[in-house]
């Protein structure tokens, strides 16, 4: 099943512009699909290499002398993070000929892990990330609460079972630590990296203490966050920072640590289906991480994500900032009964901040508070989002 997805817009956009486009993402986040569905917008031709395979590896040995070969082509390279040698040949390359669509790369690491492409292509490449699904793009076919509880990584979202859905998110997880992040560069072991990804979902949506974690592990509080920054650079794991700027009060500096994909959150937990989920004191975080992870796949660049949290006790989920400007806050709550409490409203008078959001799995849409409107995530996403990344000074729709 082909799912339409938001990025092949993006992918059409940064081509036409940048002589090299990577589109990043974890694996089998659906790179490779989305690239080869791309291929009849290229209008030059074009030629695929995936360097998992042994033969186009091979076409590769003499990589000079087979890319000016094909110097009027599109070259597609799919897991370039095997061959990172291949960035200064790209760039003196694309000096020689700079044109759009010279080449498209595909890696399952971020821009961090390919350090050699950020320092050789700079001004030459421009980064597409592709996450897992996002509610907009499969709520035809998939219903949110299977959406939540599968994660978005389409080989788990469009499983014919629940237990299909496991058994692939199991060999997933398995794979990743025993091959995927050792090829990328994590020097670990795969015992050391299960436990801490792990832990890192029981600590899901919860403030980071690099020192706890590495006492329960025996390591260095300088090792875990090497770890850490690896995982999140590997797109596994995000941190959600604390917002402080101009903020008086003493606030929380520590950011929050998030499991990005909740389908495999959930196998991380051993937590086997929805119904385990919904009894289970994992509930509430689970539904912020999905959230969380729907907005920032959906929101334009120049809106960041933070949290708020003051050490009086006032606490805010989510703070969406243009620049250093709060311009709006959201309460993610798994509830049917949505209400602003004393703690949300003391934050959204410290932050001054006009529009203002309780997130709720229901669909629903209405005003619980003069500055604050509760409404079903899918009405967000369709509704509000847009108009809170348009610039703050143009028409939108206020609740």
């Amino acid at each position: 099943m082909i799912v339409a997805r938001k990025a092949l817009q993006q992918l059409q956009v940064l081509s036409q512009q940048f002589p090299v486009v990577a589109v990043l993402g974890p694996r089998q986040v659906g790179k490779t699909t989305l690239v080869k569905e791309f291929l009849p917008r290229i209008p030059k031709p074009n030629i695929y290499l995936d360097l998992e395979k042994l033969s186009d590896l091979t076409r590769l040995e003499e990589p000079e002398l087979f890319l000016n070969e094909h110097r009027n082509h599109c070259v597609i390279i799919d897991e370039v993070q095997r061959k990172m040698d291949l960035f200064p040949l790209l760039r003196s390359l694309v000096d020689e000929k700079r044109e759009s669509f010279r080449f498209i790369i595909l890696a399952s690491a971020g821009p961090n892990l390919l350090k050699r492409s950020s320092e050789t292509l700079a001004g030459r490449i421009a980064y597409l990330e592709l996450s897992g699904f996002n509610l907009l793009e499969i709520s035809e076919i998939c219903p949110m609460q299977t959406h939540h509880f599968r994660g978005g990584l389409p080989e788990s979202t469009l499983a014919k079972s629940d237990d299909q859905s496991r058994n692939w998110l199991d060999n997933f997880i398995l794979t990743y630590i025993e091959r995927d992040l050792p090829m990328l560069g994590l020097r670990a072991s795969s015992i050391t990296i299960r436990r801490l990804w792990e832990m890192l979902a029981w600590q899901n949506g919860s403030l980071i203490n690099f020192s706890s974690i590495g006492k329960s592990l025996g390591l260095s509080h300088h090792t875990i966050a090497g770890y850490i920054d690896f995982l999140e650079n590997a797109y596994l794991i995000t941190r959600l920072q604390p917002y402080y700027f101009n903020i008086k009060k003493r606030l929380v500096k520590s950011p929050k640590i998030y499991i990005r994909d909740t389908g495999i959150l959930h196998r991380l937990l051993r937590i086997n289906d929805f119904h385990q989920l919904s009894g289970s004191p994992f509930l509430g975080a689970s539904w912020e991480a999905y959230v969380i992870e729907q907005i920032n796949s959906l929101k334009t660049g120049d809106v960041d994500l933070y949290f708020y949290r003051t050490h009086a006790g006032a606490e805010m989920d989510l703070v969406l900032v243009k620049g250093l400007e709060p311009i709006a806050t959201a309460e993610i709550k798994y509830t049917s009964s949505p209400r602003p409490g004393k703690s949300m409203l003391q934050c959204i008078t410290d932050l001054a901040t006009d529009r203002n959001f309780i997130i709720v799995p229901a669909q629903i849409d209405f005003p619980v508070h003069a500055s604050v409107r509760a409404c079903g995530l899918n009405i967000f996403l369709q509704k509000y989002l847009p108009a809170l990344v348009l610039d703050r000074n143009s028409k939108t729709e206020t609740p």
